[in-house]
């Protein structure tokens, strides 16, 4: 055995808005076995494993418009408009656990669009907070990932600038100072969550002090990118895996001294399962 010394990070797992999902799923399904849930619940393919085994199915947007009666979760991402307009028209009860800084950043949007701002959101586009996001919008925002993807001279000469609530709040602060720098009077709505945020600091902290750094998430999870290249510039030994399956013993030495942490979307179990894992190899 390689005897190597583990920890797992006290400030990693779930978000509040995911933990308050979760724990809504988990009393339906054991009072009534079944819950139909609007895409996965988190990004994190190993828990949403876990709830299907306890009766939640996941379900897409096409196939709500053929449910009639049913109770549907709205996962923490939070939802556009169209999707109660069609819970009402298909009398579905909706158990709505839409994040409550989702549903402030979706208001705020709203009251911009209202106001005729020009709405430039920096987020993943598909992702299902940013069609949330969009909705508020009647999908006139523009969506980007990477200022290259915007035409600098087809931007109006002022915007209102939001991001996604798990973005990088150093790259969307760049993001704007580019824009003004290219005389773009920005609006700025800084609408990064602080608890994705906050971590930053405590995460580069916590990769410096361990030899090699796990970090566990679901690859859907845009989260737990953000917060790897965190890890991975703190300490270039910071390897990402989804499962402990994927850990590879070669990568490890004797009496290493091992950080695992994950995104708000990582489940506590998982991260304890890689513990495990590498405390037996």
């Amino acid at each position: 055995m390689l005897n190597l010394r583990v920890t797992i990070d006290k400030q990693s797992g779930f978000c509040f808005g995911v933990v308050y999902a979760i724990s809504m799923a988990e009393e339906i399904l054991e009072e009534h076995g079944l819950l139909y849930c609007l895409g996965d619940i988190v990004h994190n393919d190993a828990e949403v494993e876990r709830l299907r085994k306890k009766g939640l199915k996941i379900i897409s947007h096409d196939e709500l418009k053929l449910i009639h009666d049913e109770r549907v979760l709205i996962r923490a991402h939070g939802e556009p408009p169209s999707t109660y307009r069609t819970a009402i028209e298909n009398n579905i009860t909706l158990i709505d656990a839409s994040c409550p800084v989702v549903l402030k950043l979706q208001n705020r949007v709203k009251n911009s669009t209202d106001e005729n701002e020009h709405v430039y959101i920096f987020g993943k586009r598909g992702h299902a907070e940013v069609e949330g996001l969009i909705g508020q919008t009647a999908r006139k925002a523009v969506v980007f990932e990477n200022i290259n993807e915007l035409e600098i001279e087809k931007i109006p000469k002022k915007i209102s600038l939001f991001s996604q609530t798990t973005k990088s709040t150093e790259k969307f602060y760049e993001i704007a100072e580019t824009l003004m720098r290219q005389g773009i009077e920005v609006d700025l709505k800084d609408t990064v969550c602080r608890q994705v945020s906050n971590r930053d600091l405590q995460l580069q902290s916590f990769a410096k002090a361990y030899d090699k750094i796990v970090f566990v998430s679901g690859t859907k999870s845009s989260n737990g990118k953000v917060l790897f290249e965190v890890c991975k510039k703190s300490n270039v030994n910071s390897f990402f895996i989804s499962s402990p399956d994927e850990l590879k013993e070669n990568v490890f030495s004797g009496n290493e001294s091992i950080g695992i942490c994950g995104a708000t979307s990582t489940p506590l179990w998982l991260m304890e399962e890689v513990k495990r894992k590498l405390e037996s190899i």
